[in-house]
């Protein structure tokens, strides 16, 4: 029997509470300490998952201990050597995928959010008994987490009981859903794999996102591993758990060693008896391999910061352009060579992708390194102003990884690419992380790794290209490859350089005003209200209309709301961009120019 046990039920589904309990054997004499993450991997930020604990109590035997509380999310329990027990409730409100939920549907949680750690012992193996409440005992559950063997019994697949994990990291690491969701298994390269859905889900087509998904997984497994073909989790788990909330407009994934947890809005998946293929669609299998592929980049390949990960304070690295962008550089390109979509298909993602990047003046004020570094309080703290001054290193780096990929391929006459180095750092740092002690990728060691799986040495290009602000040579890049990148008008309205949200009351406001625009010339200002333009009421509806009666260059009188203040400003009309990019094969007659 494991030191450390715990044991969580979802007690009241109606209030959103867990109840869980935690008992340690032989506790630290001088007052065992226990902590809860303050973040969760993959999610940079801090977010204090403790302040929804309530009720937390200490006991051996009959005696009630005391709790001195150290920090925001650590305590002391008073001195014993007797056998401990902590019992508290979790608060499981947050429909996201990085806490947990609990209502009378279902139930979801990460351990990060419920598992106290036990400090000493988060090395040893553990147990969690994952019980049903007086309400819910129909309900099944979903885990990569391994079923454990007590005696001659084994807790079945599906069923509350006892689970296992080899330490504290591996036990946050495998989230729990609960319920009784929709169910697709399918297995790829000998992996089993199941995609859990819950949710309202009318007319799903399941089936051919099984299918879908399976050619995805398939794809990634023979691109890390084209000998052994075999999935990266069957150290750890056996099967791998896609969990898939269905809500109205949702998106987002957070991947873990075995599992991914995910949320997709029920208007992107494909309905029985139609077999087009949406943009929705589109992107919902660009977060399925997105959140895959992290299975081998991320999760087994780290970088030297997250070797071993401290939850108790931001882990920082300037290296999450390669981790997150070029992990954003393969989702859409694993789709093509998954067979999902065709090439033209391919191109209008990857031409979509430049031009979101194109469109924030922020990638001329921060280097996709330095937005790696400041993720936990910039990326993930945005403000209305952030598209002024800061650079996603999701899409910048993952442009950077699509110019790695294309110099490489440039100048070995495509014998070598992108897919050399991955592979090495998988043989590098990944294949047997959890199976031994392994160090992760050091702050300036990529361009030499780079060097050695490809044999170009792109030192002074990865340096421009992460430090600095410049945009990429992707046009002439892209052109060896008989590619062509122009850059098109989207609309023929003018502008005012700045984006539209409706407010809670339906009102037009501005969302973001790009700096050295109409709108900021104007005086304008984020959170502004606009009322009129030359005396007609602006309205969501009827605002392109409103810009289309004029010509760039023309002056309007603008009424707005600031705050609870009228105000009126003179605006000129700006011509329409210039940027949105367009990316197309080019024909055999153009080659040959």
């Amino acid at each position: 029997m494991p030191s450390v046990s715990y044991q969580i039920t979802p007690a009241d589904p109606a209030a959103h509470y867990f109840d869980v309990q935690v008992t340690i054997d032989n506790p630290d004499r001088r007052g065992q300490v226990v902590s809860l993450p303050a973040w969760i991997p993959g999610s940079y930020l801090i977010r204090d998952f403790s302040r929804h604990i309530h009720g937390l109590t200490a006991k051996t035997g009959r005696s009630a201990l005391a709790i001195k509380k150290l920090d925001n999310h650590t305590w002391q329990v008073a001195p014993s050597s007797r056998r401990l027990t902590l019992n508290y409730r979790v608060y499981a409100w947050d429909l996201s995928v990085r806490c947990a939920h609990l209502d009378q549907t279902h139930g979801f949680f990460n351990g990060t959010s419920v598992f106290l750690k036990v400090h000493g012992r988060e090395k040893q193996p553990c147990q969690v008994t994952i019980e049903p409440g007086s309400s819910t005992r129909h309900w099944r559950v979903y885990t990569s987490l391994r079923p454990a063997r007590r005696g001659r019994q084994t807790t079945l697949p599906h069923r509350f009981g006892v689970y296992e994990a080899p330490d504290y990291d591996a036990l946050v690491d495998h989230p729990v859903e609960m319920g009784t969701p929709h169910v697709e298994t399918f297995t790829v390269c000998g992996a089993k794999h199941e995609m859990v859905f819950t949710g309202v889900l009318p007319n799903v087509d399941f089936k051919r996102i099984a299918r879908d998904t399976a050619k995805i997984c398939e794809t990634q497994i023979r691109f890390f591993e084209p000998r052994s073909q075999r999935a990266p989790f069957l150290d750890s788990a056996d099967r791998y758990v896609f969990m898939t909330y269905v809500t109205g407009k949702d998106y987002g994934g957070l991947e873990h060693r075995a599992s991914t947890a995910l949320v997709a809005s029920r208007q992107d998946l494909p309905v029985i008896g139609n077999d087009e293929r949406s943009e929705g669609y589109t992107g919902f299998l660009g977060l399925v391999s997105h959140e895959y592929f992290h299975t081998w980049n991320v999760k087994r390949i780290k970088p030297q910061a997250f070797v071993p990960y401290d939850l108790s304070q931001p882990n920082l690295t300037s290296l999450l352009w390669i981790f997150e962008g070029f992990t954003s550089y393969y989702d859409d390109l694993m789709l093509l060579r998954a067979g999902v979509v065709d090439e033209n298909d391919y191109l209008q993602l990857l031409g979509k992708t430049i031009t979101g990047v194109h469109r924030a003046p922020g990638r001329f004020r921060q280097s996709v390194a330095d937005s790696s570094f400041d993720a936990w309080n910039r990326y993930y703290r945005q403000d209305e102003s952030s598209i002024n001054n800061i650079v996603s290193y999701y899409t910048k780096g993952s442009l950077v990884a699509l110019a790695l990929d294309l110099s490489i391929r440039n100048a070995t006459g495509n014998r070598k690419s992108l897919d050399d180095v991955m592979r090495l750092l998988w043989d590098r740092y990944g294949r047997r992380f959890y199976q031994s002690r392994q160090r992760g990728l050091q702050e300036h060691e990529f361009a030499g790794l780079l060097k050695q799986a490809t044999g170009v040495d792109l030192q002074s290009f990865i340096d421009a290209a992460t430090e600095q602000t410049d945009d990429l040579p992707l046009a002439s890049l892209l052109e060896t490859q008989g590619i062509s990148l122009s850059w098109q008008t989207e609309r023929r309205a003018p502008g005012i350089g700045a984006t539209m949200r409706a407010t809670a009351t339906g009102e037009p406001g501005l969302a973001q005003v790009i700096e050295g625009g109409a709108a900021h010339a104007a005086g304008l200002s984020a959170g502004d209200i606009l009322l009129a333009m030359d005396g007609l009421r602006i309205e969501a509806a009827n605002w392109d209309k409103l810009q289309g009666r004029y010509r760039p260059g023309q002056q309007v009188l603008i009424h707005y709301f600031r705050r609870d203040e009228l105000r009126s400003t003179q605006l000129t009309l700006q011509a329409p961009a210039h940027d949105k990019c367009n990316l197309t094969r080019q024909s055999a007659s153009q080659d040959s120019n």
